[in-house]
């Protein structure tokens, strides 16, 4: 395995340290961008974030800065895990620094809005390498702690796919891979939404074989979509798809199922967020994703069921009456 490539993680959370973690585990020199120059100098002086994994052992191999022209300098690899909000921003900033040889990696579950953008289309528009779209059932905590876990890389480029699958693979880290972009950072961003539903739903009791309805409806609701906007439906079926959209929804470790768990509760928004401590995408993939169902006449009950009871106080018991008595839903998964 060659480990001279240098690696960048940009984005110092939860998901950004356990990457940059693997990555370093395999023997490649990482430089880790945080936001806070505090942050920085308490990775590198005990090899741990304590913010967000106080358990985890850093490995020795990365490097954290505060500095995005020091990170970004003869970078091979870049892996881009910062919050959606500030990701275009991010892009904006290095475009001009990183190498044109260099691979780009989305690993942010966001589509940012006003108008319509994937997170790749604003790499695309901004850096003209080729990049791709890391996504699947990856809950932070349970990759620190080597628990079993897997997730897909889309590219067009085999290659890139290969690289990453060297750089990032463990004995118990897997990593599958597929070419449909669209499909893979399409079914990682909207699950977050029926995460909160699951969450919401869980907290009202409504019991597992509701949890299964939701499941199922919440599926071809997002394919649905995401076939109108040009993605393969059979990714929805895949790891990407089927399995983040379970592991998302059904899991406590889930800042979006703990966001709807809280608002079930009764909790405003406010209060639901404070609670978590850390962002929770699907709250501002909602409002893009209703906007856009509603531009091209999708129908999405659920999403709009939510997006009632976070903007215009509907109480979290509509959910399970808009659940059970929804005309427009049939008895097929994938309707298009």
């Amino acid at each position: 395995m060659n480990t001279s490539k240098k690696v960048v993680v940009l984005g110092g959370g939860s998901f950004g340290t356990v990457l940059a973690n693997l990555a370093a585990s395999n023997g490649y020199k990482v430089a880790l961008w945080v936001r806070d120059s505090d942050q920085a100098l308490r990775i590198n002086s005990e090899s741990a974030n304590t913010s967000y994994h106080p358990e985890l052992k850093l490995s020795q191999n990365i490097e954290a800065s505060d500095s995005l022209d020091e990170v970004i300098d003869n970078a091979s690899v870049v892996f881009i895990a910062t919050p959606g909000i500030i990701f275009e921003q991010i892009i904006n900033r290095i475009s001009a620094l990183v190498d044109t040889n260099a691979y780009v990696i989305s690993c942010t579950k966001s589509i940012l809005g006003q108008p319509f953008r994937p997170l790749s289309d604003i790499i695309k528009n901004k850096i003209p390498n080729d990049i791709g779209v890391l996504s699947g059932p990856n809950l932070a905590k349970e990759i620190a702690d080597e628990k079993v876990a897997g997730t897909v890389i889309a590219s067009g480029n085999n290659e890139l796919i290969d690289c990453v699958k060297q750089i990032l693979s463990s004995k118990t880290f897997k990593i599958y891979s597929s070419n449909d972009i669209q499909g893979v950072e399409f079914a990682g961003a909207i699950k977050n939404i029926y995460a909160i539903i699951c969450g919401m739903a869980d907290s009202l009791k409504v019991g597992e074989n509701g949890i299964g309805l939701i499941l199922t409806r919440s599926m071809a609701e997002m394919s649905r979509f995401a076939v109108a906007k040009g993605a393969n439906p059979i990714t929805f079926l895949g790891l990407s798809g089927m399995g983040d959209l379970v592991a998302t929804c059904t899991s406590k470790l889930s800042r979006n199922y703990q966001l709807g768990y809280n608002l079930g509760q009764g909790m405003n928004l406010s209060e639901a967020k404070e609670a978590i401590g850390q962002v929770a995408e699907g709250i501002r993939t909602l409002e893009v994703i209703k906007n856009e169902s509603m531009k091209l006449d999708i129908k999405m009950p659920l999403v709009e069921s939510l997006y009632d009871i976070i903007y215009k106080d509907s109480l979290p018991e509509a959910l399970i009456s808009d659940l059970v008595n929804n005309p427009h839903e049939v008895d097929v998964e994938f309707t298009y």
